[in-house]
């Protein structure tokens, strides 16, 4: 009997043998009052904050078992029971993945968006979910 294996999940995401979509990068939710967000997930849960920006805006919890949860103050985005939080997807290469999905006719809520450590695009799904492609900076 001829034993047979099959691509491993995510092998037709695949561009010049490169997987395009390497992990989940973190889980983010919006907050309204950052300290009360804050208050909650410290203090509640027991999570310890990591990296955070100095205006509170940003918020980064790494869980001990990997994975990462972000809290981001905005009043652009209500948070909602019903619509849960956003997916991030770490990536190899942001600008040919976003180019790729341009020509797929994806549409983009947010483009090239920069911090000291990442770029991001934000995407939406077929449904009007949000997802969230990043990279990392080179250290």
């Amino acid at each position: 009997m001829e034993k047979t294996t099959s691509a491993p999940q995510g092998a037709e995401l695949k561009a010049g043998g490169t997987p395009m979509l390497k992990k989940v990068a973190f889980t983010m939710y919006p907050v309204q009052d950052p300290q009360r967000a804050r208050a909650f997930y410290e203090k509640t849960l027991g999570l310890t904050a990591g990296s955070k920006s100095s205006n509170g805006v940003w918020t980064e919890y790494d869980l001990p078992g990997g994975g990462c949860l972000a809290l981001f103050a905005t009043r652009d985005i209500t948070p909602s029971a019903a619509a849960g939080g956003s997916v991030a997807f770490e990536v190899a290469d942001l600008d040919a993945l976003s180019a790729r999905l341009k020509l797929q006719g994806v549409t983009f809520k947010a483009e090239n968006i920069e911090s000291l450590v990442c770029r991001m695009s934000i995407i939406l799904d077929s449904e009007g979910n949000s997802i969230i492609l990043h990279q990392l900076k080179q250290r």
